[in-house]
């Protein structure tokens, strides 16, 4: 048996295995990640491309290409670093961008012949002039043209025998969540698979089986066929659509998406993933300020307020033999008070900051 998948066009293609996510990856031999671009565990495990955990090896069809330049990619990650109270220290552009990498989404694409009686209503939009007499104080009976837009509804049956290429289907139990934080890929802007648009990328393996994704494509095949259906009766709108189809020569292949991916590691250590859309830059991540950074900086300033405080008592007391310091004390101590309670400020701010955060956070 073989690390290699031949029909990818390389010379190999190693499919890898996350021991501690499970996510499975195809990257091009010599380009292995140190670390899982999901969950930055760096047990990643070799697989045989004929093992049962991996059956899913099909060759690329069609690839949206990365149309975000990196200038852009660097502005979108300071931003996303900037403006966090007390970030935690590996939570900085800098590093963010060294750990950046290309990774390609996986999307099915099948082909197929259907043949299917199908019936249905189609509707034809009219327009209904009339008109509408109305009195008005001082003018008398006035006359209005009331235009209705209306639809007539008739009954269609027919035949219809069409080959559907390249329908799209989610590759990927998370699609869904995917698309809602980081939006549409633009699927006109694709083209066709070569081997070298792997080069310093890894790409994500399908974890849904052709079989668990053609309900999701055949909804869109009906969608596709109801949408002729209405064309060749030459209807504004169409419902009930009804049909009974058979399908043949189903073909399935990948679509590839690109995304950028980072991380960083929060407080605990863990790891707190960025995606990045690799069409339009849209940005998505989790960002928190670093509690402990806060607890630190509150025990600086109370240890100031303290040694103010002490002071200020000190020369209250030695007032009693030179008086001029007793003034100088009672200022101390009040100024001392206001350092003190300001020290939960930087608690509050985390604490209040992570919790709005909190509300969008989002695992892949």
């Amino acid at each position: 048996m073989s690390d290699h998948h031949p029909a990818w066009g390389l010379d190999g293609v190693v499919p890898l295995i996350c021991d501690h996510c499970d996510w499975r990856y195809l990257v091009p031999e010599g380009g292995e990640p140190s670390a899982c671009p999901h969950c930055a565990s760096p047990g990643l495990t070799a697989l045989d491309a004929d093992d049962a955990h991996f059956p899913y090896v099909y060759p690329p069809e069609l690839v949206v290409p990365f149309s975000v330049d990196r200038e852009t990619v660097d502005g979108r990650i300071r931003t996303f670093a900037g403006d966090i109270p007390f970030p935690p220290a590996d939570l900085n552009p800098e590093t963010l961008g060294e750990r950046m990498r290309r990774l390609f989404m996986p999307m099915w694409l099948v082909d197929a012949e259907v043949a299917a009686e199908w019936r249905a209503e189609v509707g034809f939009d009219y327009e209904v002039v009339s008109h509408q007499e109305r009195y008005a104080d001082g003018a008398g009976w006035q006359t209005r043209e009331v235009r209705e837009e209306r639809t007539r509804w008739e009954p269609r049956v027919g035949r219809l025998a069409r080959r559907y290429d390249n329908v799209t289907a989610p590759a990927l139990g998370g699609h869904e969540q995917l698309e809602r934080v980081l939006g549409r890929y633009d699927l006109r802007r694709t083209a066709a698979y070569r081997p070298d648009m792997l080069s310093a990328a890894v790409v994500r393996a399908p974890d849904r089986e052709p079989d668990a994704a053609w309900p999701d494509a055949e909804l869109v095949v009906r969608q596709r066929a109801a949408g002729e259906c209405q064309t060749a009766a030459q209807a504004d709108h169409i419902r009930d659509f009804r049909w009974s189809p058979h399908y043949a020569d189903r073909h399935w292949t990948l679509l590839l998406l690109p995304t950028y991916a980072t991380h960083y590691l929060d407080d605990e250590g863990q790891p707190q993933q960025v995606l990045l859309h690799g069409q339009t830059g849209q940005l998505h991540g989790l960002r928190r300020g670093s509690m402990a950074q806060a607890r630190s900086r509150a025990l600086i300033i109370g240890a100031v307020a303290l040694v103010i405080f002490v002071l200020g008592l000190l020369a209250a007391l030695l007032g009693f033999v030179f008086p001029p310091l007793s003034m100088v004390g009672l200022l101390a101590v009040l100024l001392a008070l206001p350092i003190g309670a300001g020290a939960v400020i930087p608690i509050v701010r985390v604490w209040s900051f992570n919790r709005r955060q909190a509300k969008v956070t989002y695992r892949l």
